[in-house]
């Protein structure tokens, strides 16, 4: 009997439901659903959804507590869509002080359901499951971002077109067209200095250190030179020198010796400058009357 039991199309009946069971719960779990706790379901009505699709998530000061299980659509009514949320057991909505608030979540316009609630007395009365709450729509992200930024959004684009203005006269000023013209002028001047610069490090750079290299080879030399001289001897040389001049000074200060007369003895050089006087009228004389100092004859005739 145990074996008719256990068919085959038994197993796999209980197969597929485990698997739909498997199914079933792992698409809850990966939407963020714990199946294994408690859930309590309320419901609010809106006018207007606003792109609000079920799976939405529920928020309680950013936290997930829930999801949009739900939604329903009557056109006839004011409000035309009831929504159906999953919340948390252990969330405790108070009566009175519970708003479902719905709003935008995000820049991309997703729409998400937060609780809105003040906190909860020992003696506050709370809603049951499956009750209906109050519901607001909140203000959009993009509504606050346009209220909060509009002014500045206006101020920027007031200066913005300021600055395109100034920009403008500064660009079509006759003195910026100038101003362009000289830098074109000036980098043009150091395009060409730039070449000859280059010429010349090319060919007379090359040159000029060979010039300088042959003549630190001189100053190598001549510094060779110059550390082969025996400057002891050569200030020996220069000192003994110095004392000969030295001794020659005073030999011609002093009245000893032929060139200290000379110098010194005034009676002397009274004497010589008699003697060249009295040359000198003699060169005059014989110059004038050659005839007194010199007798030639052809004839061997005196001349008178």
């Amino acid at each position: 009997m145990n074996k008719k039991f256990f068919t085959r199309e038994f197993k796999v009946g209980l197969m597929s439901i485990v698997a739909v069971f498997i199914l079933y719960y792992g698409i809850e779990f990966l939407k963020g659903i714990d199946v294994f706790s408690p859930i309590n379901y309320y419901y609010g009505s809106y006018s207007n959804l606003g792109g609000l699709v079920p799976s939405s998530p529920v928020y309680v000061k950013g936290f997930k507590v829930g999801q949009v299980e739900e939604i329903k659509y009557d056109f006839s009514k004011q409000n035309s869509f009831l929504i159906k949320i999953s919340v948390s057991g252990d969330i405790k909505l108070p009566k009175g002080r519970t708003v479902i608030q719905l709003y935008d979540d995000g820049l991309m316009g997703g729409k998400a359901i937060q609780l809105i609630y003040a906190p909860i007395s020992p003696e506050q009365l709370m809603h049951s499951p499956n009750d209906t709450i109050p519901t607001e729509i909140g203000i959009g992200l993009m509504a606050q971002l346009s209220g909060d930024l509009m002014p500045k959004i206006q101020t920027i684009s007031t200066q913005a077109d300021s600055l395109i203005r100034s920009v403008r006269v500064l660009v079509e000023s006759k003195h910026l067209t100038s101003s362009l013209a000289s830098i074109e002028s000036t980098t043009a001047d150091l395009a060409i200095s730039s070449a000859q610069l280059k010429g010349m490090m090319t060919t007379d750079v090359p040159h000029i250190l060979g010039d300088v290299k042959v003549l630190t080879s001189d100053f190598k030399q001549i510094s060779g030179n110059l550390k082969k001289i025996d400057y002891a001897a050569t200030f020996a040389s220069i000192n003994q020198t110095i004392s000969n001049l030295n001794l020659i000074s005073e030999k011609m200060n002093s009245s000893e010796g032929t060139i200290g007369l000379l110098l010194n003895n005034k009676d002397l050089y009274l004497n010589l400058s008699n003697t060249a006087a009295s040359a000198d009228k003699l060169v005059i004389d014989l110059k004038n009357n050659p005839n007194r100092y010199v007798h030639f004859s052809l004839f061997g005739r005196k001349l008178k």
